[in-house]
């Protein structure tokens, strides 16, 4: 890995980690700007992707992988009403799982360009996988799918939990 995309894969797990770890309450802003930072990191990272041989077909799995990984995410956190409003807590499994998913992101590409290198040769020969570029597009778009993957479970949990809310009132204004 470059010292651009270990950067990046740093950066990107301090601020998943910083911006949902713990307590955080349910805002509009808790779902644009991760949207829109997929959105940016789509446009930047995913001009070229090769779409030959299996390429697209190693693509269109690792984005199934990446809103597997999200949904799992959204299953490691709960949603609660705090001093009358909803928030989410995320805490060591929510951690702990993209810890691992950055690190063997990581694990992988370093063993990839190493003692891996010709392993991961005759296994893209074999499976008509064109390259590194594809293998790069893979974890770029499981990863972006894993944030959106996290969004949509956990845009349908509070969208549950809104609609229970209201029709809890309306039972009570009814029985008033």
């Amino acid at each position: 890995m470059s010292t651009a995309q270990w950067t990046l894969s740093i950066v990107l797990l301090v601020w998943v980690l910083g911006r949902n770890v713990g307590v955080r309450a349910v805002t509009r802003s808790m779902f644009v700007i991760p949207l829109v930072i997929v959105a940016v990191a789509a446009v930047a990272m995913l001009r070229d992707v090769p779409l030959t041989g299996n390429d697209l077909t190693l693509e269109l799995i690792a984005v199934r992988v990446g809103l597997l990984l999200g949904v799992i995410a959204a299953a490691t956190c709960r949603l609660e009403h705090r001093d009358g409003r909803l928030s989410v807590r995320a805490g060591l499994g929510f951690a702990a799982l993209w810890i691992l998913v950055i690190a063997g992101r990581a694990i992988f590409a370093t063993w990839a360009e190493g003692s891996g290198a010709a392993t991961v040769g005759r296994f893209s020969r074999d499976h008509l996988i064109t390259g590194a570029d594809a293998w790069t597009a893979a974890f770029v778009l499981l990863s972006l799918a894993m944030v959106v993957g996290r969004l949509l479970v956990l845009g349908a949990q509070v969208s549950l939990a809104h609609h229970r809310s209201s029709r809890s009132r309306l039972v009570t204004e009814a029985r008033a």
